[in-house]
């Protein structure tokens, strides 16, 4: 076990420890867990049981995060432990990530300590390192050792994340993760808490304070048939994010049958259409559509000539944008393109 960052004693009930990683800030009896399962009360001390401890290792095109202003065309290393904060019923990886409340005993996964998630991204020719598949903050720890060494090396850090950080956990981010895509599963309070299990303020609050922070981010929203694809709340949606900033991509991707929602038929491509062109009539400048490929709605076109400027079909990329800017017109397209 390694002691965990963030966390302080709960001072309405004796030996309970308050975890202050993210929003649900559980309240944690001697010898128990908080939600994610990986986080120990143990003698007056906050104990995760996962760092160090790899139960994903894999790498990935960067645009499979996805992320599609910031690197393109980049290879990553995605990592992630088991466990989750949430309990999404239609969640696409939770053989992993709701692993952590079933398991008793020593937490699965490969020892693999931050030194060598650096080495192996910088063997591989990796620009980045990802923290993704589960849920990287309840891996908080782990993250931030490798986000750190990753920065010594010249490596850029990204996570994958539900948005449900804490103030505090965010503070950490700045200045160690460079960018997020961030689900924001729903529009519905009721919907995250049916669903999910938890609320959707915090993840509006975490979308906001991630851009005015200097993270860049980047949306994403499975749709999913019955749930959380009507016209209201797509526009509802849209109109947070050009809230936030217009140039804040929007990623519409398309639900396929699992968990406990394999019932569910996968989302009509014509309900992923209607989402992008919400979002544009909602301000935003970069709505894309996911888990479609050779969609129209893939490449990144230029606002300003139409232009254009990153061709994708999946994951096969071709930049044409000009020191980041449109080859045409010479508009300025915001991300990280170096």
């Amino acid at each position: 076990m390694h002691e965990a960052m963030l966390y302080r004693p709960w001072p309405k009930m004796p030996g309970f420890l308050e975890c202050t990683l993210c929003a649900h800030y559980c309240k944690i009896a001697p010898g128990r867990l908080g939600v994610c399962a990986v986080r120990s009360n143990q003698d007056g001390k906050m104990y995760t049981l996962v760092y160090g401890k790899a139960i994903a290792n894999h790498i990935d095109p960067i645009e499979k995060k996805p992320l599609f202003h910031f690197l393109p065309g980049t290879n990553i290393l995605s990592i992630a432990t088991a466990g989750c904060n949430f309990k999404c019923h239609f969640c696409q990886n939770w053989q992993i990530s709701q692993l952590s409340k079933e398991w008793h005993g020593e937490m699965p996964g490969e020892d693999l300590p931050p030194a060598e998630i650096v080495r192996q991204a910088n063997q591989a020719g990796c620009r980045a390192i990802a923290y993704t598949y589960t849920e990287p903050t309840i891996f908080f720890e782990y993250a931030y050792d490798t986000a750190r060494l990753a920065q010594e090396q010249g490596l850029r850090n990204v996570f994958v994340t539900n948005g449900y950080q804490s103030v505090e956990a965010l503070e950490a981010m700045v200045g160690v993760i460079d960018a997020a895509n961030v689900d924001l599963k729903s529009f519905s309070d009721q919907t995250y808490k049916r669903i999910c299990g938890a609320r959707l303020q915090p993840v509006l609050d975490t979308i906001r304070r991630m851009w005015e922070k200097g993270i860049w981010v980047e949306v994403t929203t499975l749709v999913v048939p019955g749930q959380n694809d009507s016209a209201q709340e797509l526009a509802a949606i849209g109109q947070f994010l050009a809230s936030v900033s217009p140039d804040l991509p929007w990623h519409i991707s398309r639900f396929h049958p699992d968990y406990k929602m394999a019932d569910v038929p996968p989302t009509p491509v014509w309900t992923l259409h209607r989402a992008a062109e919400i979002g544009q009539a909602a301000g935003l400048k970069y709505v894309y559509v996911g888990n479609v490929w050779g969609d129209a709605y893939e490449h990144t076109y230029c606002p300003n000539c139409g232009q254009i400027g990153i061709y994708r079909i999946g994951y096969r990329v071709r930049n044409r944008l000009q020191g980041g800017s449109c080859p045409t017109c010479h508009t300025p397209i915001p991300g990280c393109w170096n």
